[in-house]
């Protein structure tokens, strides 16, 4: 969810992204490190099985479980930076009126994204938030192109093109737009963006904390709302403790599997760690589908099969590019 950004590119390719908008300092190497790709694939799959943790808080509103998932989450990373003693960083981080603002609009986007998802997945939306997934890293970079003027490569203008089509013929079909899926996908793609920014200035616990800190007063409110109104997901008959330490369990499952990725990348090729990112929406996809049971028409379906093509591409092109690349002798 909040990161160090140490990539020179927002091409997901070669900058680690995640679901949870979490970004490491990869090893560029060419060698591949057991335990490293251990972290990295762990990582990407418990990301993945997000939708099962969210379907057994589905007695609680969405906004409710963001509210509690924003405290706990800052709760745990506090705790953390405690046993770590990494305060001075942290404090670093306060004093910074750019490093601050900047993690404050990270906090807002990474919110958004994290209640569109939740919504998303206890609404049997879940392939909705897969194909939303799917799509970033190719609007990351799109957005790159427009915003930082990167340069685009033959693949990606194809990848970016399919991906087009595929919304086009949701549009068309379905007659509404994705909005789920496009919501995930802009507001990832924004963070992404806002981060890049901030370099390697603040590290991934820092600035999960600083994030969490920022919207919390906002949660505490919500949170104090529901409450002082009796409406609270706990409060409810047959209830009581039992979703209460589910949703205080939202904070370390929000920070276990962001220490897993920041220490895993430290090992790993930035390219491998880019192309590991599809592992989470394919888990989540399969779950909407043989789990959850959601109906997928057709359209979905041919839609699915546009992305999966663009994806194909993509990390066709990015296999390339790592062949290309001279071996370390």
């Amino acid at each position: 969810m909040s990161s160090s950004p140490s990539g020179s590119s927002l091409d997901p390719s070669t900058t680690p992204t995640s679901p949870s908008g979490a970004r490491g300092s990869a090893s560029t190497s060419g060698t591949l490190d057991g335990t490293g790709m251990a972290l990295v694939v762990g990582c990407y799959c418990l990301w993945g099985f997000f939708p099962l943790y969210f379907h057994l808080l589905s007695a609680a509103g969405s906004v409710e479980i963001i509210g509690h998932r924003i405290l706990w989450t800052l709760v745990t990373c506090l705790t953390l930076i405690t046993l770590r003693r990494r305060w001075a960083q942290l404090v670093h981080v306060v004093r910074s009126p750019r490093l601050l603002g900047m993690l404050a609009v990270c906090g807002l986007l990474v919110s958004v994204n994290w209640l569109v998802y939740v919504y998303g997945v206890n609404s049997a939306r879940t392939a909705d938030a897969a194909l939303g997934y799917f799509i970033n890293p190719l609007v990351t970079v799109a957005l790159a192109s427009l915003v930082l003027h990167e340069r685009l490569r033959p693949a990606h203008r194809v990848s970016i093109a399919l991906a087009s089509a595929a919304v086009a013929l949701l549009v068309v079909l379905q007659g509404s737009l994705p909005w789920i899926s496009l919501a995930l996908a802009f507001s990832f793609a924004l963070y992404g963006l806002v981060k890049k920014q901030l370099g390697p200035d603040v590290d991934a616990l820092t600035g999960l904390t600083v994030e969490s800190a920022v919207v919390t007063p906002i949660a505490l409110a919500y949170l104090g709302h529901l409450a002082w109104q009796g409406q609270s997901a706990w409060q409810a008959p047959g209830q009581g403790w039992p979703i209460m330490a589910l949703l205080v369990v939202a904070g370390p499952v929000t920070a276990v599997p962001l220490l897993l990725f920041a220490a895993g990348t430290r090992r790993v090729p930035l390219s491998v760690v880019g192309m590991g990112q599809y592992i989470a929406p394919t888990i989540q996809f399969l779950l909407a589908w043989g789990a959850f049971h959601e109906r997928i028409p057709p359209a979905r379906w041919a839609a699915m099969i546009l992305v999966w093509a663009a994806v194909a591409v993509f990390i066709g092109d990015a296999v390339r590019q790592l062949l290309r690349r001279p071996r370390p002798r």
